[in-house]
């Protein structure tokens, strides 16, 4: 007779939080603009794309800072 044991369960993190957008960006206030209309929407794969680019437009915003 075998015994079947079952696998540990899967730890999945929680969600990043949204990156906020630049005060003063015109691209990152459209940016969040077209997120918070996707998740209106409940379009989270937009919501996300949103995020991706937020994140990646917002790099040069954090360099600038003195």
């Amino acid at each position: 007779m075998s015994t079947t044991t079952m696998s540990p369960p899967i730890d999945f993190p929680l969600p990043a939080k949204w990156p906020g957008p630049s005060p003063r960006c015109k691209v990152c206030r459209a940016l969040a603009d077209q997120r918070a209309t996707a998740a209106a929407a409940g379009d989270y794969s937009k919501v996300s794309d949103c995020n991706v680019e937020l994140r990646q437009h917002a790099s040069p915003h954090r360099r600038r800072r003195p």
